[in-house]
């Protein structure tokens, strides 16, 4: 049973203000010495960084299209296992999901499945007495969903705040904060969202403590503490990454890390570490070496068109990992590593393992999918299915190689990335808690090398 006290924090749109509110009540009762455990909905991993700063504790993703519906709570177990608090911020609009799938990987589902409250941040900045009508029909609109109260941000004044005040005290949900406009709180955005953690440092800290001091002075905790603890009991079994019986020697798989290379999900190094690798994470903008005795590089996604002339710059590293690469070694490598990968980016040599060249390009590909392995790779076998999710502004020429790694099956029909000796390159993105094989098939070929 999980007997974890939570809130979900959920708003009518985005750019309502639920980061900021989110990693705020993280930050603000991490300081009152709870354990939180962090979590997002949906493929994020910009946000989970901020969280991850603010709690101390590794910012977990729930997604319900790339995992599966079965795999929420137990995931969710597994992160806030031995905590006081979970906070889980969502995604888009409360009710938005995966697009033309209903529900699917909505914030609402999601909260559904870990029977939490949700707590509703709601952008008051143009409106009084009709919030009342936006805050009834979203807590309306799916009976199964407990909206537990609201949180008001941009509110003018005090003669504003007491018409929204009045206004909800006939919809029946108490006002659990009231946050006043204010400069935004500095958490700089770019082409994809906001600028990771690992490029900001003080900076990304102070954000954070700014959030969490904005948070304390207009939200009231103990009766949000009060709301996370009337969730009730879940039946669900924790996750365990620790599938596999290990054996020795382990292979070390060199994770790359630092600015350039952020995007990952926890559990993915979890389950190599299950399956029997040595997890070492290496920095492609620092290391000129991959880590000694390495025998399986995973490259994920990230900035590289941010860093390009840097990665370039550091010649060891890329004749290292194009030795490795020619050598046969499995390499697993999603969206940046991808181009990190190729002959080229943006004019600069990267790897030259692929033989292709990646641009900046003015279009954002974004959504999930449905791919199927084309070809057999240390990753998966040929007809394997997976869901992922795609996030770039970057186009690579081709765009495909002889034996591409996926064909996609939403939202057209294409094949896409690359396979070559050990290699698995393409731009999707994948969850391996919810195909543990993935994770156990590479480090087989680690060690069979």
């Amino acid at each position: 049973m999980v007997n974890v006290p939570r809130l979900v924090i959920a708003a009518p749109a985005s750019g309502s203000g639920k980061t900021t509110v989110a990693t705020g009540l993280m930050a603000a009762f991490a300081a009152r010495g709870l354990a939180v455990s962090p979590h997002k909905v949906g493929p994020d991993y910009i946000d989970p960084g901020y969280h991850s700063l603010a709690t101390g504790r590794p910012g977990r993703n729930l997604d319900a299209y790339m995992c599966g519906t079965d795999l929420i709570a137990p995931l969710f177990a597994h992160g806030s296992a031995g905590c006081d608090l979970a906070v889980v911020e969502g995604v888009m609009g409360l009710y938005d999901g995966a697009s033309g799938q209903g529900e699917l990987a909505s914030t609402a589902q999601v909260a559904k499945l870990l029977r939490a409250p949700v707590v509703l941040v709601v952008d008051a900045s143009s409106q009084s007495r009709s919030v009342a009508a936006l805050v009834h029909g979203f807590a309306s609109w799916d009976p199964e969903v407990r909206i537990g109260g609201v949180i008001l941000n941009k509110v003018a004044s005090d003669r504003h705040e007491t018409l929204l005040r009045d206004a909800l005290d006939e919809s029946g949900l108490p006002v659990l904060g009231v946050l006043r406009r204010a400069p935004q709180v500095a958490t700089p955005s770019r082409h994809l969202g906001l600028v990771p953690v690992a490029e900001r440092q003080g900076d990304a800290v102070d954000a954070v403590r700014a959030m969490g001091e904005r948070v304390l002075a207009g939200c009231d905790l103990d009766a949000l503490m009060a709301l996370a603890r009337s969730a009730p009991a879940l039946p669900d079994e924790a996750w365990e990454p620790a599938y596999a019986v290990v054996e020795r020697p382990r292979p070390v798989v060199a994770v790359a890390g630092g600015a350039a290379f952020t995007f990952a999900y926890a559990e993915h190094a979890e389950l190599l570490t299950a399956a029997g690798a040595e997890v070492v994470v290496f920095d492609p903008l620092r290391d000129e070496k991959l880590p000694a005795g390495t025998a399986g590089l995973v490259i994920g996604g990230g900035f590289p068109e941010m860093y390009a002339p840097e990665l370039s710059a550091n010649e060891p590293l890329r004749r290292a990992v194009t030795e490795l690469a020619i050598g046969g070694a499995p390499v697993a490598a999603e969206c940046a590593g991808l181009l990190y990968l190729a002959r080229e980016l943006d004019g600069k040599p990267m790897c030259g393992v692929l033989d292709a060249e990646a641009r900046m390009s003015e279009r954002l590909t974004l959504g999930y999918r449905q791919a199927v392995a084309v070809s057999d790779s240390p990753l998966a076998v040929a007809g394997t299915r997976m869901r992922g999710h795609e996030f770039h502004r970057t186009v690579l020429e081709p765009g495909a190689g002889t034996t591409p790694a996926w064909g996609m099956h939403q939202p057209e029909r294409r094949v896409e990335g690359y396979v070559q000796r050990g290699v698995h390159a393409s731009y999707l993105h994948t969850h391996w808690a919810a195909a543990p094989s993935v994770a156990h098939r590479f480090v087989e070929h680690c060690r069979a090398r």
